[in-house]
């Protein structure tokens, strides 16, 4: 059997990444955490003298048990197998391999438990924690009221560009995952913020010789980072005093679980959210469960 190639220049992982971007459209991250998982294996394989480009289903079954016993999830093998059952198509379609090994590996159940989210009234004490003296306090309280206002991945957040506001119709349109564009609207309480930001907060932001046209800007005058937003995020949580777990996502998912206890269907947050599917959006099925249990015990007869 011949050699493995060294495995950081192994040229078929290389195509297949540029293959995904090319099609897909996929985020950076997305494609990074592929080329990750491939080249671990890869490097797995070498080890027992093999390659990725021959391997067989047996041998990609004993890295998934190794990977469990070795603490792996269930949904981080889940997303291996995914990627390798991409990757092994890919190889198909290109003629560089005959069968997919993958074909007959069935992904592991996985529980979906609903995100952490926050009470409304923890929400309410979150976004009054910034310094609205501070132009940088006016720009966290404006990006806290739009992601929770909007549904806005973090991603689509810090990535939003001026071009991306309109403010006289209130609406934001957004680049979500896959480069997928939606337009989603901004509510009043929002919308009051988000021109407060671009008139007092933002024109104090800016570098006057390098201008940016990204809508949030750091202390520097550019992009301000996912980074920063969280460690943002965190001061504020602390002097609000809320204890409950968060996360980046924690808003997004707040916006999703308040709209269905008002009145909100799956479908119309599954829009605004960006879910290709409405099968990711129904991790949050029980919540519109316990409200239609709700409704049906105040006012059916015998409720």
């Amino acid at each position: 059997m011949d050699k493995p190639p060294p495995i950081d220049n192994d040229p078929a992982i290389d195509r297949f990444i540029d293959s995904l971007w090319a099609q897909k459209g996929l985020a950076d991250l997305t494609l990074q955490a592929y080329q990750q998982d491939l080249r671990q294996f890869s490097r797995w394989l070498g080890k027992r003298g093999s390659r990725l480009i021959d391997v067989d289903q047996a041998r990609i079954q004993q890295y998934l048990a190794e990977r469990f016993d070795a603490g792996a999830s269930a949904r981080s093998n889940a997303r291996l197998l995914s990627t390798l059952k991409q990757y092994y198509r890919h190889l198909i379609r290109s003629g560089e391999r005959q069968d997919n090994p993958t074909a007959l590996i069935s992904s592991p159940r996985i529980h979906r438990s609903l995100p952490q989210t926050l009470a409304e009234n923890d929400i309410e004490q979150l976004l009054q924690a910034p310094d609205l003296e501070s132009p940088y306090g006016l720009r966290d309280r404006c990006m806290l009221e739009l992601m929770y206002s909007s549904g806005l991945r973090v991603s689509e957040l810090v990535g939003l560009q001026l071009n991306q506001v309109n403010t006289n119709l209130g609406l934001v349109r957004l680049i979500g995952k896959g480069n997928k564009e939606r337009v989603v609207p901004v509510g009043e309480e929002a919308l009051h913020w988000l021109s407060l930001y671009l008139k007092q907060g933002r024109p104090n932001l800016q570098n006057a010789r390098k201008l940016s046209d990204a809508l949030f800007l750091s202390s520097r005058g550019v992009g301000i980072s996912r980074q920063a937003l969280w460690q943002n995020i965190k001061k504020h949580l602390l002097k609000a005093g809320i204890k409950t777990v968060f996360s980046p996502h924690s808003l997004r998912h707040a916006f999703a679980t308040h709209l269905l206890n008002h009145g909100a269907d799956l479908r119309t947050v599954q829009m605004l959210l960006g879910h290709s599917s409405l099968s990711t959006t129904q991790i949050y099925t029980h919540v519109a469960q316990e409200r239609l249990a709700s409704i049906h015990a105040r006012h059916h007869p015998r409720g």
